[in-house]
């Protein structure tokens, strides 16, 4: 299948970044984009890496009331430990060691704005309390200093760990887990939306061509359908490193994979054998449920997510064998506005946090 031309949402005339797409699963993300821009409520991005966790938190913000306000993005997992505190609410001059000025922190920095704080699930636990009374009272104070200091302030948040998991592991904060997930969107891999691939590849060789100041490159039927076919493990981003590399190694208006990238794709797809559809359909149901935590009806249940009546769902998990004994005491629960893919099975499996207030 050839390239078509490039099918892109615009967050913002004035926006640096696109998210890009025409499936059933990147327009359900987009809705839900949008229907959470108009609000201040937090949110909670879950996805694999590479699957553009950092493009949905800016699209929130250039969506939002706040895009006239800075978006300052932290990474937990990138910042050591003793200074990311430092790091997110400043210190004052001799708060420690070095500390040879006073310094404004990120959250300050963000004050009308958006606060994007990605890897969520690398934040050090002696710092989640802290973290949770900003999200609580919008108030702090620097290191080192007794004066508080009030912000106006809206937390995304993103993740690849399994939270719900770190809860019961008393690794995560309960509470902080609940002030976080107010809205949760689960990003959908790569391998889920393959209908995108052509649009993705089109758009990265369009952005190549402008960097090199080439013309551009025509993307061969054969080399469009080896990256349909691949399942992507690395997503988004490494289907941009494929074709970057594609790119400088084709001289001609052709993009061509070389042999070694051609090799490396059809090597990683051969450890994936062709299902039958009653596999492919039992593993499609499996992750929808999953993501949800068994949650069937309700808006934000398998079954919506799925497309299918709740009914109709439950006679195929049957007929699948899908964790048969689950679907007498799951098929009536509902997935309201607060449930969703990070919230804990049962309050029991979730451990109370010994400090705190927990919601």
């Amino acid at each position: 299948m050839a390239a078509t031309a490039i099918t892109c949402i615009p967050l913002e005339k004035t926006s640096k970044g696109e998210m890009i797409g025409s499936s059933q699963a990147f327009r359900c993300v987009w809705n839900l984009v949008q229907m959470v821009a108009r609000t201040d409520s937090a949110v909670l991005i879950h996805g694999e890496t590479g699957t553009g966790k950092e493009l949905v938190a800016k699209a929130i913000h250039e969506e939002s009331s706040r895009k006239r306000g800075p978006y300052v993005r932290v990474n937990c997992a990138a910042i050591p430990a003793g200074l990311l505190e430092s790091e997110l609410f400043g210190h004052e001059r001799g708060a420690f060691t070095g500390a040879l000025a006073q310094t404004t922190g990120r959250f300050q920095l963000a004050h009308t704005g958006t606060l994007f704080l990605d890897e969520i699930g690398d934040l050090p636990f002696e710092l989640q309390p802290k973290l949770l009374r900003v999200l609580q009272e919008q108030e702090f104070e620097r290191l080192g200093s007794t004066r508080t200091t009030r912000v106006d302030v809206r937390i995304v948040a993103a993740t690849n760990q399994d939270l719900p998991q770190m809860v019961r592991e008393r690794r995560f904060r309960v509470d902080l887990f609940y002030r976080l997930n107010v809205f949760p969107i689960d990003l959908p891999p790569l391998r889920a939306r393959a209908e995108d691939i052509p649009l993705l590849v089109d758009h990265f060789v369009r952005k190549l061509a402008l960097r090199m100041n080439r013309e551009g490159w025509q993307v061969a039927k054969e080399v469009m359908e080896i990256l349909r076919q691949h399942d992507w493990p690395g997503n988004i981003r490494e289907l941009q490193n494929v074709i970057e590399r594609a790119v400088i190694m084709s001289p001609g208006t052709e993009l061509r994979l070389p042999p070694t990238e051609r090799q490396l794709l059809a090597t990683s797809d051969a450890h994936h054998p062709v299902r039958t559809l009653m596999e492919a359909e039992r593993a499609h149901i499996l992750e929808a449920l999953r993501q949800v935590n068994w949650v069937i009806a309700g808006r934000n249940g398998a079954a919506s997510r799925l497309g299918l009546p709740r009914t109709t769902l439950i006679y195929r998990m049957r007929k699948l064998g899908i964790k048969a004994e689950k679907i007498q005491t799951m098929e009536n629960a509902v997935a309201g506005p607060d449930r969703g893919p990070f919230v804990p099975q049962s309050a029991s499996s979730a451990p109370s946090a010994n400090t705190g207030s927990e919601l």
